[in-house]
């Protein structure tokens, strides 16, 4: 087959295909639609390669349509390959050395996510940019009442209009708030729209409801994770899910001398922060007798919350991806035995199951009419 590969800048793509250590054709176009005369289903199929982006999930698809194999490269290691070597980044030589490491093979490539879960993932990243856009908005809101001598009382982010309605402020400061609270009302509802479709796709991912039985994870840090690991059965164990998420210490050994040192913060942040939130959650909030919490008590007394928390969420990582592959619920039973291997071994009925899933959809419900009361 032909060797080819892509460089997907923002406003235009280099081609480059090779053969026998040669470069046989190079070109440069606007959209990836131009390069049918090239890549269609009317010419030889090739094997294509292209960095991991923003596009590659849409030219992953287009050139696989048009018959060509697509390998999708990793990000985090394309140095390796001697891209950017000796002070040399540009898309046409960035393509070229992709091509002969193609040529060559052992190219590190990145996972493709299924399509369910590029959606799940599309409508997280939608509520995320709602979440965080409000999340601002009301802080510039308060920031101006505190400018005008009018500090507002703490409340949840879904009553926050309510209570600013209810609150005596000024003519000055009422008048410089009807912008922001009109925008807020409207980024509120955009975000309740998001979370019902996210509830709707949810519904549809039975393991999502599974992962959601773990006290502290809810159906958004459930979805997140899912939207991330796509397929738990492309790990062999857990501690190779928890590097993926960048919650392992980094680690320096040359010379003979063990060196460990922060957590290495590789792969997805948004989902690694939420983890890190369920961390906190689970170590305040659940039952005094749960594993989880007790595990991260222990580690707070040596160590401090701190390290205690990311410690936790990293254990946590691990009993997300056991339950996942092999498809049980959260059983403090199983945490208290062996973990992986007891979840694979230990027995659930499906009552068991039943009653652990609708305690999971009752703390959904319990946590909205906490949130609404407040």
């Amino acid at each position: 087959m032909r060797i080819v590969a892509l460089d997907l800048g923002k406003r235009k793509i280099s081609y480059c295909e090779v053969k026998d250590g040669q470069v046989l054709r190079r070109l440069t176009v606007s959209c990836i639609e131009t390069l049918e005369t090239e890549l269609g289903v009317d010419q030889a199929s090739a094997v294509v390669a292209i960095e991991a982006c923003r596009e590659a999930w849409h030219v992953h698809d287009l050139l696989t349509s048009w018959g060509n194999k697509v390998i999708v490269v990793d990000t985090t290691r394309v140095r390796r390959l001697g891209v950017g070597q000796h002070g040399r980044k540009t898309d046409r030589v960035d393509a070229e050395v992709l091509a002969f490491a193609l040529e060559r093979g052992g190219i590190p490539m990145a996972h493709v996510l299924s399509p369910a879960r590029r959606e799940l993932r599309r409508w997280l990243g939608v509520r995320r940019g709602l979440v965080e856009t409000r999340a601002q908005l009301i802080t510039t809101a308060r920031g101006i009442c505190r400018e005008l001598g009018q500090p507002l009382q703490g409340c949840v982010v879904k009553q926050f209009l309510t209570h600013v309605r209810k609150t005596n402020l000024s003519p000055e400061a009422s008048a410089v708030l009807t912008p922001l609270l009109k925008t807020i009302e409207t980024v509120s509802a955009e975000c309740d729209m998001a979370e019902r479709q996210l509830a709707a796709l949810a519904v549809q991912e039975p393991v999502i409801q599974l992962l959601a039985t773990v006290p502290g994870v809810a159906t958004i840090v459930a979805s997140a994770f899912v939207s991330v690991i796509d397929d738990a059965g492309r790990f062999e164990h857990a501690h190779q899910v928890e590097s993926y998420l960048g919650l392992v210490p980094g680690e320096n050994s040359s010379g003979g001398k063990r060196r460990v040192g922060a957590i290495t913060k590789q792969g997805n942040r948004y989902v690694r922060s939420l983890l890190i939130e369920s961390a906190w959650t689970i170590l305040r909030k659940t039952s005094a007798n749960d594993p989880l919490r007790q595990w991260g008590q222990a580690v707070v007394k040596r160590r401090g919350s701190r390290i205690a928390v990311v410690a936790l969420a990293r254990r946590l990582v691990g009993v997300l991806w056991a339950m996942w592959r092999y498809d049980t619920f959260y059983d403090p039973r199983i945490l208290a035995q062996a973990g992986e291997r007891a979840a694979k071994h230990t027995a659930q009925s499906p009552d068991e199951r039943a009653q652990a899933l609708q305690r999971a959809s009752k703390k959904r419900r319990v946590l909205k009419h906490v949130e609404a009361a407040m």
